[in-house]
């Protein structure tokens, strides 16, 4: 029994020692764990301002971002409302074109005068889904050419310098075309 009373006297001494150790070391160690508390507050408080310095930037750069994407869209959709506007004025003028040739070779096929009708509305159309500027003002100066030479075409019958029943340089014009 002694052998027993030995070993958890023994065993006893052992834990008490490595409290001792451990408190020992504890003790020693205090200082260094205290600033490392203490640096590891101050880094998690100066984080955490910094996430909240980085929450309001970011906050601002998208009300910015915002603001303007709203004036693009503002500007787009008042673009595109003109456009709207004067693909309609377009629309009219070419028909206003169709009555004229009506009007100027009464005797003319009303199939031609769509067709005239139609090859100007195809003008208008290539310029305006045109994506490149270059391009644009070419089909604009395509579209200019032809309305000019009907109208030409249509005041020179009227006038009698003409001798033909149709609109020859428009109807070339046409032909050119394809």
């Amino acid at each position: 029994m002694t052998t027993l009373k030995n070993l958890a006297i023994s065993l006893v001494k052992l834990v008490h020692s490595v409290k001792d150790v451990n408190l020992q070391w504890q003790t020693a160690n205090q200082d260094q764990q205290i600033k490392l508390k203490h640096t590891r507050v101050l880094a998690e408080k100066t984080l955490e301002a910094e996430l909240k310095r980085k929450s309001v930037q970011l906050a601002h750069e998208i009300t910015l971002l915002r603001t303007k994407n709203d004036t693009e869209l503002s500007m787009f959709k008042t673009k595109c409302k003109q456009d709207i506007k004067d693909y309609k004025q377009y629309l009219a003028s070419l028909d206003q074109l169709k009555r004229s040739i009506q009007a100027s070779y009464k005797h003319l096929p009303e199939a031609v005068a769509f067709t005239i009708h139609h090859h100007a509305k195809h003008l208008l159309n290539q310029m305006w889904e045109a994506e490149d500027f270059e391009q644009k003002m070419q089909h604009e100066m395509q579209l200019i050419q032809f309305m000019t030479t009907v109208h030409e075409d249509a005041r020179l019958h009227l006038e009698g310098a003409t001798t033909g029943k149709l609109p020859e340089r428009t109807l070339s014009l046409i032909q050119q075309s394809y």
